[in-house]
């Protein structure tokens, strides 16, 4: 895996530059986009949500994301993650996140995750009524900022899914001597689910 290219959607670009924005203004914005290196900053600056982005970059803007955003946040990455599953997800792709439930969402043959990042997958390795483990297959994170955006992607997912008091976890890091990374995700299910509720990272309540 060591010569594979890792790509992901200029959508990870806009979303991490938004969120940024929203916590932090268009100073923060503009103390970020300087402390970039100048080949990464120019395709941050112009890049479309439908573009095809090496995942190098991604991890540039995400590096100068954290040193503007971590003194303020600590968990700020997975607040961004589900801010971008919340609001540029549910918009692009409602009909793969609005199921009845976690499970149908879960057990679907379209990926969130492929439609984000290639190559690799995130796939369902347990299963049971309220509960889930996902495995990251195929995909070198390089960068915790990558595992710690997934907990709050995923959890907002399970939300918007159906689910009641989601959460997820990064139980096994590849990056800290695992085999593989995994996410255990935890829910409940009503028969009224409210999905619009805000995220707030680790526990969407």
């Amino acid at each position: 895996m060591n010569d594979t290219a890792f790509f992901a959607k200029g959508s990870t670009v806009r979303s991490t530059i938004d969120f940024v924005r929203s916590a932090r203004g268009d100073e923060g914005v503009t103390r970020m986009l300087e402390a970039m290196p100048s080949n990464a900053r120019a395709l941050a600056e112009t890049a479309t949500p439908t573009d095809e982005i090496e995942y190098d970059h991604l991890l540039a803007l995400w590096d100068a994301a954290d040193s503007e955003m971590a003194p303020h946040d600590p968990l700020w990455m997975e607040h961004a993650g589900a801010y971008s599953i919340g609001l540029g997800g549910a918009s692009m792709y409602g009909g793969i996140l609005r199921k009845k439930d976690p499970t149908e969402f879960l057990t679907q043959s379209v990926s969130l995750f492929r439609l984000y990042y290639h190559p690799g997958d995130m796939v369902v390795v347990e299963h049971a009524p309220g509960r889930a483990v996902l495995r990251l297959v195929g995909f070198d994170a390089h960068s915790p900022l990558f595992c710690q955006r997934q907990v709050g992607g995923l959890a907002k997912a399970l939300k918007i899914a159906g689910g009641e008091l989601p959460s997820a976890r990064h139980v096994r890091c590849a990056l800290e001597g695992d085999a593989f990374c995994e996410w255990e995700l935890i829910w409940s299910v009503s028969d009224h689910p409210h999905r619009d509720t805000p995220a707030t990272g680790l526990e969407l309540r």
